[in-house]
């Protein structure tokens, strides 16, 4: 169809960046069939072009949210996001946990123990002195990740830190 983008590098591009659209037959407007600009499958344009025909061209939430292939809630909750965080609110955000919420400052001191005592535990092992100390399962590649975070001096990838103080963070080293 003429005006459609069948550009494969912009669809990796969305794809690479949580933007590609998983349902782009289901837009059914108009300016998204016969255009060189608009695209159905680029998600934030989508949600984007949705939320400014119901506050600018006066559309009924209910028709706006169907014609661009989203539920109402759907249609609300993107609507609460751009109006906390603007055009980045609409980009689809990560799933699950942001951090490493189960190393907590005892668990991190108890690794470290270990690790001094018994360097070559692994850490399949670690993980299963955790639970049997804790009662809490980890599993072994997040203490492989929170260890090269640490060793490259990089906490900032966790959005909980790793020790709740900077006094505490040598003694937080696995």
């Amino acid at each position: 169809m003429p005006g459609k983008m069948h550009n494969r590098g912009k669809v990796e591009s969305l794809k690479q960046r949580g933007t590609l659209n998983p349902h782009p037959q289901k837009v059914t407007h108009e300016l998204f069939h016969n255009s060189d600009f608009f695209d159905p499958k680029d998600l934030l344009q989508v949600k984007y072009e949705m939320l400014r025909q119901v506050r600018i061209e006066d559309r009924s939430v209910s028709r706006a949210a169907t014609t661009f292939g989203f539920s109402r809630p759907s249609f609300y909750q993107a609507q609460t996001a751009f109006q906390q965080a603007g055009l980045a609110g609409l980009i689809p955000q990560k799933r699950g946990p942001r951090s490493a919420h189960k190393l907590t400052p005892e668990v991190l001191d108890f690794l470290e123990q270990m690790r001094t005592q018994q360097p070559a535990l692994s850490t399949e092992e670690l993980a299963q002195r955790v639970e049997q100390r804790f009662d809490l399962r980890i599993h072994p590649r997040t203490i492989e990740r929170t260890r090269s975070r640490q060793k490259n001096g990089d906490d900032s990838s966790s959005s909980m830190p790793l020790c709740p103080n900077v006094r505490q963070r040598n003694r937080c080293r696995l």
